[in-house]
């Protein structure tokens, strides 16, 4: 008989930002598949008796591709186990969930989706950014840095046009192009932009630029990872949040 698998977002790294859901289908895992971007304390939550596979993309190391994956989740499942996929924020977002999906259901195997926090949502809201603002921005688009291809995102008329927050995913190493294709297609230099570096961890950085100095920052961030580009009026509100946030509790104290 065969088993059953959940594809489980585990939301943006902060242990504290797993939905209940996810904590209670990973406490029932016998066979947990997960990605390089799950934080370590959700990896620590896996229960010892369950069968761990670390299947995570790592830049210049080898892994396993996505056709493979999909085969292991269908095997641990024919084996009649309880299987977890556990990634990084939510499976339907830039997590190559939809093509598990596809896969499970092709293969007859029983599976559920369990969303969680994406990186644009939980970034955001911990680097005291707000994705939209009246007067400032009535739409967020998410865009991945990358196609299947290998080749970068290049509607850039259409992001402009938008006159929304863009989120950039996976965009580090395309900052060039993503720098040059929005200026050309009519983005302003000193639009404000914001990559955060490891969003809601302890490891949190949040460095602010503008987009005609984007590649150049990109450079010095070079090989830290995960880090999400946020381009939009709406980053320079950060400041002012954090200094009256400051006020609000020195005054309580």
């Amino acid at each position: 008989m065969d088993g059953c698998v959940a594809l489980v977002g585990a939301g943006p790294g902060d242990v504290e930002l797993l939905t209940v859901k996810a904590l209670r289908r990973l406490q029932q895992a016998e066979v947990v598949v997960f990605d390089r971007l799950v934080g370590e304390e959700i990896v620590a939550l896996i229960p010892s008796t369950a069968e761990r596979f670390d299947v995570g993309k790592r830049c210049g190391a080898p892994s396993l591709s996505q056709e493979a994956i999909n085969r292991l989740l269908v095997q641990q499942a024919r084996r009649g186990k309880r299987v977890v996929r556990l990634k990084g924020g939510d499976p339907f977002v830039f997590g190559r969930g939809g093509e598990e999906a596809l896969c499970l259901a092709e293969a007859g195997i029983p599976y559920e989706v369990v969303p969680g926090i994406t990186a644009a949502l939980g970034c955001a809201a911990a680097s005291q950014i707000p994705l939209t603002h009246r007067g400032l921005a009535r739409s967020v688009t998410l865009v991945t840095g990358h196609l299947q291809d290998g080749s970068c995102f290049a509607p850039w008329q259409a992001l402009v046009k938008g006159g929304g927050t863009l989120v950039f995913y996976m965009g580090l190493e395309q900052a060039e192009r993503i720098e040059q294709g929005l200026l050309a297609a009519g983005m302003t230099q000193d639009l404000p932009v914001a990559l955060v570096v490891a969003g809601t961890s302890a490891r949190q950085q949040v460095i602010t630029t503008c987009l005609g100095a984007l590649s150049q920052q990109a450079l010095a961030l070079k090989g830290q990872s995960p880090v999400l580009m946020i381009l939009g009026e709406v980053v320079a509100l950060r400041d002012a949040l954090l200094s009256l946030a400051e006020q609000s509790w020195r005054s309580v104290a």
